[in-house]
């Protein structure tokens, strides 16, 4: 695909010199007399094992058994072995080697805020003490290495105790999102075959109680394997317990001791299985060991978002998505404090995210485009309320920027100077393949370059690397944090992202380098519109929509076009007390047809009241599509908003 496309025009920000030293990367770089970000790139993509033993030691990730290669890619790019012979189980290096340690064990490890108020703090000595209770709780019940245990729970510290106690003991991690519904809780834990569920009575959700149990219940009694769901009582309301089955947390986990040894694993040994939403069929299960994804994890938090020890992070995340894992892990190895709460971001007061910037000295705050579009409605006047002067940096994933959010976030609540972190991977990436840094400059919506260890690209249709057009993401060497396949699906694995190209990643998005270096990420290559011939990724069709005062959010998708093949619909919500005219409409699809070319015009733009999208924003198109044109919108259980789609099913 290419097409023409505004690469972001100028530099807004470059950091400082002290700013550029005081970071993780130029600290990286430096201990390897490695000159420049160009000269780092090369090195580290041209001999990925050197790169990936120069990090583990960077992270000072500790193993009981030391592995004698970094790489074996002697079953191929797509099914490489990493730390092979080393043993090592993560939750040494993520608690017990700070707890270890009479000074940082007093440090805070995580705090959480509830919806209503409510704050606690665990110092890293206090986790550890708490994951080990955790753990001795699980084997008391007879589980151990290789069991899989689901986490369907609000964001909570006991959600990050029980993830680390499944690890401490060898277990295999599935994170749930808390918003599934019966259905997908089911169908992922009979997938991985799991024994036992963490869940909660409930949460809180803009005052009123969300009822976790009733659908954790529901799901359980579809899931033969399962023996034991652990309850905490999170809201307090009165919920039924299956006596044989059901055990409260406070019951069972404060009673054990707070000593706990860690099971032996190899470095390889599966840790984690986390489901990504698919179109059809069974769920696509992203293996992870405890070498693979931590790694990577706390790599990025380090190199991108520039999160030392003691810094405060705040990724604004569900556990079930990999943002919440990522944040655990990625924290927990660099020795830092990360703050989770639930509820909503604008609920009680739409004050409440920087409240919460200044009442815990959050340094490193991680937003979605969504969330900051409905944040625009309420002006600075929230913002400059509160005293955010511990913030150096804004970072963000989940879905493409337009510009003027990205400017009023930057510009307007940034003052300039908070660079944001923009990134993009996914769950089997572990994390990135292209993000911002510390050491590079930025324009709006962009990233800085690829991860260091990333051997990414911008392909053609015919494979060739492509530059100041949009093209395929592809990444041509293997990383530490690639997903070991899809859970008992390696045909699905090969097909999805390694049948395109020999030994290529293809990773499903759209993708362009401009003339400084600076990377877009376009949206994904499977929402491609193409009217006429003619391919365009609809986040540009987007970025134009929201543009215009009135409108907030927008989606864009094709539809089929007798003569042109397919034609353009434009779905926007608009700003409030906005009116939906004819004379709007013709504005819009005027802005469109003057930046993009008349054959792109819209057949249609509709006004909805809401956009099909996951709780971490990003729009769902492909469901829209469906939904639009009475097809079967296919696995919704990820969406926030399930109502949305009705309301686009009503336009067609």
């Amino acid at each position: 695909m290419q097409s023409t496309f505004d690469f972001g025009g100028d530099i807004v920000w470059r950091p400082t010199q002290d700013e550029i030293e005081r970071s993780n990367l130029h600290a990286f770089m430096r201990e390897h007399e490695i000159a420049s970000y160009d000269e780092l790139m090369r090195r580290s993509t041209a001999d990925v094992a050197w790169f990936t033993d120069a990090v583990l030691r960077f992270l000072d990730i500790r193993f009981t058994a030391p592995y004698t290669r970094v790489l074996d890619t002697g079953e191929g790019v797509a099914f490489p072995r990493w730390c092979v012979d080393g043993r090592m189980n993560i939750v040494r290096n993520c608690t017990d080697k700070w707890a270890e340690d009479a000074v940082h064990r007093e440090r805070p490890a995580v705090t959480w805020e509830g919806e209503e108020g409510v704050q606690r703090t665990l110092s890293y000595g206090a986790l550890a003490a708490e994951v080990n209770r955790c753990a001795n709780a699980l084997r008391q019940q007879g589980f151990g290495k290789g069991d899989a245990i689901g986490l369907y729970m609000p964001m909570t510290p006991e959600i990050v105790i029980a993830l680390l106690a499944i690890a401490k003991i060898g277990g295999v991690i599935l994170p749930l999102f808390s918003g599934y519904g019966e259905q997908a809780v089911a169908s992922r834990l009979k997938d991985a075959d799991a024994v036992a569920l963490f869940t909660a009575d409930g949460f809180y959700r803009r005052g009123q109680v969300v009822d976790l149990k009733r659908v954790a219940d529901a799901a359980a009694n579809n899931v033969p394997t399962l023996r034991r769901v652990f309850v905490l009582r999170r809201t307090g309301h009165d919920i039924p317990m299956r006596q044989e089955r059901d055990l409260w947390w406070h019951d069972i986990i404060p009673a054990q001791s707070e000593t706990a040894e860690a099971e032996d694993t190899a470095a390889e040994d599966l840790l984690m299985i986390i489901y990504t939403s698919g179109t059809t069929g069974r769920p696509k299960g992203a293996v992870h060991t405890h070498c693979g994804f931590p790694v990577k994890a706390a790599q990025d938090m380090a190199f991108g978002t520039d999160v030392h020890a003691g810094d405060c992070i705040y990724w604004m995340t569900d556990m079930g998505w990999m943002m919440g894992p990522w944040l655990v892990f990625g924290a927990t190895l660099l020795g830092a404090h990360f703050f989770i709460s639930d509820g909503a971001p604008d609920y009680p007061g739409v004050n409440r995210l920087w409240q919460q910037v200044e009442d815990h000295g959050i340094n490193v705050l991680g937003i979605s485009p969504t969330l900051v579009r409905a944040l625009m409605k309420h002006g600075l006047d929230p913002v400059r309320a509160h005293d955010i002067a511990s913030l150096r940096a804004f970072a963000s994933t989940s879905e493409p920027w337009n510009p003027d959010p990205w400017m009023w976030l930057f510009r307007d609540v940034g003052e300039s100077r908070r660079p944001i972190i923009n990134y993009s991977g996914g769950t089997e990436i572990s994390g990135g393949i292209v993000m911002g840094n510390p050491v590079l400059p930025l324009k709006p919506a962009s990233f800085s370059a690829a991860c260091p260890g990333i051997a990414a690209d911008v392909y053609d249709e015919e494979g060739r690397p492509l530059r100041n057009a949009v093209g395929e993401l592809v990444i041509t060497a293997p990383w530490i944090g690639m997903t070991r396949g899809f859970w008992r699906d390696r045909d699905r694995y090969l097909q999805t992202y390694w049948s395109r190209w020999d030994d290529v990643w293809v990773h499903g998005d759209f993708a362009a380098i401009d003339e400084d270096g600076l990377w877009y990420i376009l949206g994904r290559s499977d929402d491609t519109i193409k009217v006429a011939g003619k391919r365009i990724g609809p986040a540009e069709l987007e970025s134009i929509l929201v543009e215009h005062p009135a409108v907030n959010e927008a989606a864009a998708i094709a539809v089929p076009h007798e003569v042109k093949g397919n034609a353009v619909v434009c779905f926007c919500v608009l700003n409030p007390d906005v009116e939906a005219t004819d004379e709007l409409v013709a504005a819009l699809r005027a802005a469109i047809v003057r930046d993009m070319g008349k054959p792109l015009a819209p057949r249609s733009i509709l006004f909805v009241s809401d956009i099909p999208k996951t709780r971490n924003g990003k729009i769902m198109r492909r469901i829209v599509r469906s939904a639009f044109l009475g097809q079967d919108p296919g696995d919704t259980s990820s969406l926030v908003n399930p109502g949305a789609v009705a309301e686009i099913q009503a336009l067609a």
